[in-house]
Parts: structure tokens; C-alpha cells; sequence
């Protein structure tokens, strides 16, 4: 009987697993080990696009990938886990319960915004976490177009100034002048509790924020949060209200709540703790990867964010870890000591930085050229042929040269 290796997930993560644990079972000729994939589509939703316009198009198919290089997928949405019997429980695509018992797991279900307690942000905010979330965004922002123009409806409110609340708030005067035309009085706030605009970002880069926000006219409300939303807009930590039809929620978040189905440590983020290897410390049939996992990049105190940068290097070792333990050779251990970032700042360009102290290396059109690449290249799956599709997926190929 075949050794079953389980992939839950088909995101960076998930995917690039999946094609490492089948490469280094290929270099050892063996034929007597499955690997499986259980997500809920066969494609590489590009997460990091998401704050994007076309939001559906943002998707990339792995059917053809996985078909060429021997994995098999399973459609369906992964339920329970139990460690004790190996097993996972899941939904199959005609919504049947169904049971996959597995040699060998590896969790790469990825992380989603954490549920706010905000009153009324359930109800009235938007988000771009997930592609089904950034889709309704683009469909409400078309709406806009539909009612009578007035501050509210040409008012964005953005709560958070991290990352992701400042590449959508930059995209967004770009997008709602496409839908509401250049005369129309639009605004762009980014309500966020810290002192200084950018503050998350460091000292360097808050400068080219600086500078985009007011080339763009994208405003900053700092010192506060969102204490409630409602349908007119939002009122502040202040007592300050803002008219707006559109909120945008980026604040928070948390790996996927099936890592509290593992008997394991979990960081305040629920992602699992994991040795040099990825396995799940304290579980010997356990590798978590991506967005699940608390790795050490280096051996100078950092560990991997939730970004595709770390996810796509974290699921290359795990996928060659897990494949090595059944193989009975040497694991490859997780190292990933370079980081940079690319902040895309919509219509002002993007900037560049390199260094977890984030020395900014370009700004404008050169990091923008940079962005583009990145998002619409490099972040993709390999091309669906066996030999480059396997070669693609060595641990040791650096995500970042």
C-alpha cells in the first residue's frame, strides 16, 4: 500500500509542497508514495493582488500543473483533524462528508483577517482578504456610479495603516476616478492608530508614503481607531464622524483555525510552532508551512511573515522535509535570511526596500517596474511541464537573490 502525503491548502504554501515533496520522491525513483492536495479549488488565488481592480481574474489554474507532475487533487474544504487516527475530515465537491487517512500531513491552509469585534463591521465593511471579499468590493464600487454624487458615496474610509491598507488605499483614487470620473470630489482616508503615517513600515519607507499620500491626496487620521461602522460611514475613538459608503477593514490577522486542531504550541497569531524542519514540534507526522507556521528565517531572532515571499520558500521545505522523512534522508532545514519589501503605491509608483531595518533601494517608477514583476510573474505557479515544474521547486533556489 502507497504512503499517503496529505497537502491541505493550494496556496504558495500548499502548492509549492506539493511539487517539492514530488521532486525529491522522483529523484529517489520511488513509486510508492501518493501525494495529495485538498483545497477548494485546483488554483493559486494571487492573494497579495487582491487590493487590486479584476479581482477574478486574479487566479491562477493548477489542474494541468498538477496532472503533469503526479499529485493528486482532491476538491473539497478540509473540516477536522484527528492526530490520533490520521485522518482528515472533509466537504467533497457534491457536499459529502468524506475521510482521508494520511502517512504524513502538511498543513498549508493558510490565514484569513481576523473577525472584528467592531460594532457593525460584519455588516457595512468590505475587505480584499479573500478573492470572494475583493470581488464584492469591486461590485459595490461600480455601484457607486448609481447614486447621486455626495461626499458619502465619494468618501473611502480604510481602517489600518499596515500593508495591506496602504496599497489599497493608494490603488484607490485610480480605481473610483475609472468609475465615478475626474471631476468627482473623491476622498481616501486611512484611519490608523499610530503617531505617524507609515509608522509600521519604518522610518524610511514612511517617506515615500508620505509623499504618495500627498501626491495622490490619499488622507491620514492617526492616533485613532474605527469604534463603530454603520451604513453612513464610520465614527472614531475620537467621537469624530466620517461620511462614507465605502470602509475597507485591513486590520488583523490569524492563521486558519485548523491549527487549533493540532495538539501543539500556537503563537498569538494561532500559527504552530515548528522546528528547523517544519514539522510541528512535538507531532512526528506534522509539517505546517506558509501562513500556519512560526519558523525562524535566520539565527538572528526573525521568523517568517505572512507573505508569499516566506510562504513560497516555507512550502519548498516542507514539502522536501516531509518527502525526506518517509524517504529516510536528510531534511533540508528552513533558512531564509534575506527580506525585502515592495509597497505598491498606486498611481504614485512603489518603493523598494531591502533588510528587516527596510533600507529603501528604490522609489517611483523603478520600484513600480519591480512591483509589476513580482506580481504579475514571479509570484506565479511554473509552467505545467514535468522537468521545469520540479526544478522550480528545490528548497535551495532562494526566493529572493
Amino acid at each position: 500500500m502507497k504512503q499517503q502525503i496529505l497537502v491541505i491548502g493550494a496556496g504558495f504554501g500548499g502548492m509549492w509542497s506539493a511539487l517539492s515533496a514530488t521532486r525529491l520522491i522522483d529523484l529517489h525513483g520511488r513509486d510508492d508514495v501518493e501525494i495529495s492536495v485538498l483545497a477548494p479549488q485546483a488554483e493559486l488565488r494571487v492573494r497579495p493582488r487582491f487590493y487590486e481592480p479584476n479581482a477574478h481574474q486574479l487566479a491562477a489554474p493548477l489542474h494541468e500543473l498538477f496532472e503533469v507532475v503526479g499529485v493528486h487533487f482532491i476538491k473539497g474544504v478540509a473540516e477536522t483533524i484527528d492526530v490520533a487516527a490520521k485522518t482528515v475530515g472533509y466537504t467533497d465537491a457534491a457536499g459529502q462528508k468524506q475521510v482521508f487517512h494520511y502517512s504524513k500531513l502538511v498543513l498549508a491552509s493558510g490565514s484569513g483577517l481576523a473577525q472584528s469585534a467592531t460594532p457593525g463591521v460584519v455588516q457595512h465593511a468590505f475587505d480584499v482578504d479573500q478573492m470572494e471579499a475583493a470581488i464584492r468590493l469591486e461590485t459595490h464600487l461600480k455601484s457607486l456610479k448609481d447614486l447621486p454624487s455626495s461626499p458619502a458615496r465619494n468618501t473611502v474610509v480604510v481602517a489600518g495603516g499596515g500593508f495591506t491598507g496602504i496599497e489599497t488605499a493608494t490603488e484607490m483614487p485610480g480605481r473610483l476616478r475609472e468609475i465615478l470620473g475626474n471631476e468627482a470630489a473623491i476622498k481616501v482616508i486611512i484611519v490608523d492608530r499610530g503617531q505617524t503615517i507609515g509608522a509600521s513600515m519604518g522610518e524610511e519607507i514612511s517617506q515615500s508614503i508620505i509623499a504618495a499620500s500627498g501626491e495622490l491626496g490619499v488622507e491620514w487620521v492617526l492616533g485613532v481607531s474605527v469604534q463603530s461602522v454603520d451604513g453612513s460611514g464610520v465614527t472614531l475613538s475620537d467621537g469624530q464622524h466620517i461620511d462614507a459608503k465605502t470602509v475597507v477593514w485591513t486590520t488583523g490577522v490569524r492563521a486558519s483555525s485548523l491549527t487549533g486542531q493540532i495538539p501543539a504550541e500556537r503563537d498569538h497569531q494561532g500559527r504552530l510552532h515548528v522546528d528547523a524542519h517544519l514539522k510541528v514540534i512535538g507531532q512526528d507526522d506534522i509539517f505546517a508551512t506558509g501562513d500556519v507556521a512560526r519558523a525562524a528565517s535566520d539565527d538572528l531572532g526573525h521568523f517568517a511573515l505572512m507573505t508569499c515571499q516566506h510562504a513560497i520558500s516555507l512550502g519548498r521545505h516542507a514539502g522536501n522535509n516531509v518527502a525526506a522523512q518517509i524517504l529516510g534522508v536528510d531534511p533540508t532545514p528552513y533558512s531564509q535570511p534575506k527580506y525585502v519589501t515592495c509597497l505598491d503605491l498606486g498611481g504614485w509608483g512603489a518603493v523598494y526596500s531591502e533588510g528587516w531595518d527596510r533600507q529603501v533601494k528604490l522609489v517611483r517608477q523603478e520600484a513600480k517596474t519591480l512591483k509589476t514583476q513580482i506580481n504579475t510573474q514571479w509570484i506565479y505557479p511554473p509552467a505545467a511541464d514535468r522537468e521545469r515544474a520540479l526544478a522550480a521547486a528545490d528548497p535551495m533556489i532562494p526566493v529572493v537573490a
